[in-house]
């Protein structure tokens, strides 16, 4: 099979299309034709040379979409044909691809394999942050930092289906008129616009009771001046850096929280038992068209490159595929 991997760390010249043989399977695990692979953030940690879990494969890629084409052993909740979507530890990039069936879910009908394939780390990262860490109900008023992303634009339309209000940020005019569409209470051009006056304006000095943020650095201090009591902060990751200083006195004197999560390093039970929580309550959305995932491109497998440099140059509008077959 034809598959993606990074020939040594770098910048996305070095990824480099290679055949390598179609993966066998183990128990409780089946085997994917893959359609279509989600290009997410950590494919470009791990291209540049980030460490990755033991025993993972190289070829990138944590999500895809496809017909399953083999079950393994102990495997009775899907069977050869069924189209599937799945997180993935890696090999998504790929004509097959090997997921653990635990971690996989049914693509509904109606929904594309190639949309499907941009659903899974969004899905698993939004319910387990949004709605687990950050106890999201229906009423809540959320602020979430780049929201025109894959996982920003998942988590509007399942905040909004929750019953919650949204005010999400983005850069320039494009990505604003996104969030717009998506029919967000207030979009914040973060290029233009101080989301901590906008937030005090729109709940009248109340603030938001969660935050989804992937930015980190000096946005956690403005965050926690933009959140009511009792408010959830929730990050994500930190493109504007980890290091971060706090004043202590705001936290206790808001009753705030403050906590995170990354997705790829958690067992096989726990990404188990996220997929059992998304079935019941993500699915039925994305079978009504309630959400649906927001695709900015899809390029072929061999142009996995130019996926790349899509995202590193933060000009995605939505998700980026890479799409392998029909």
């Amino acid at each position: 099979m034809k598959a993606v991997i990074a020939r040594e760390p770098g910048g996305p010249e070095v990824l480099q299309l290679v055949e390598r043989p179609v993966p066998g399977l183990q128990a409780g695990e089946v085997l994917i034709r893959v359609a279509a692979a989600g290009v997410n953030r950590p494919d470009l940690m791990q291209r540049s040379g980030a460490p990755t879990p033991p025993g993972v494969t190289d070829v990138l890629g944590l999500e895809a979409a496809g017909i399953v084409v083999e079950v393994g052993r102990e495997v009775d909740e899907f069977a050869v044909g069924d189209r599937v979507m799945a997180l993935l530890n890696g090999g998504g990039y790929a004509e097959y691809c090997v997921a653990q069936a635990a971690h996989c879910l049914p693509v509904p009908v109606g929904l594309s394999l190639q949309s499907a394939a941009g659903i899974p780390e969004a899905a698993f990262t939004v319910w387990h942050n949004l709605f687990e860490l950050g106890r999201l109900r229906s009423g809540d008023t959320v602020l979430i930092h780049s929201a025109a992303s894959g996982v920003g634009s998942f988590a509007v339309q399942c905040a909004h289906a929750a019953g919650a209000r949204v005010i999400a940020t983005a850069g320039g005019p494009q990505k604003v008129a996104m969030l717009q569409a998506l029919g967000v209470w207030r979009a914040v051009d973060r290029h233009i616009e101080d989301f901590v006056e906008v937030v005090n304006d729109c709940t009248e000095g109340r603030g938001v009771d969660v935050v989804l943020d992937n930015v980190g650095g000096p946005y956690v201090a403005r965050n926690l001046a933009a959140m009511a009591m009792g408010g959830r902060h929730v990050s994500l990751s930190f493109l504007q850096g980890a290091n971060i200083e706090l004043d202590l006195q705001v936290l206790m004197r808001k009753n705030l929280s403050l906590t995170s999560s990354t997705l790829r390093p958690k067992s096989h039970a726990e990404k188990a038992r996220l997929a059992v929580c998304i079935r019941s309550r993500f699915l039925p959305w994305l079978a009504s068209g309630l959400v649906s995932p927001q695709i900015h491109a899809q390029l072929p497998l061999s142009q996995a490159a130019d996926a790349h440099r899509l995202l590193e140059a933060n000009a995605n509008v939505g998700k980026v595929l890479l799409t392998v077959a029909e």
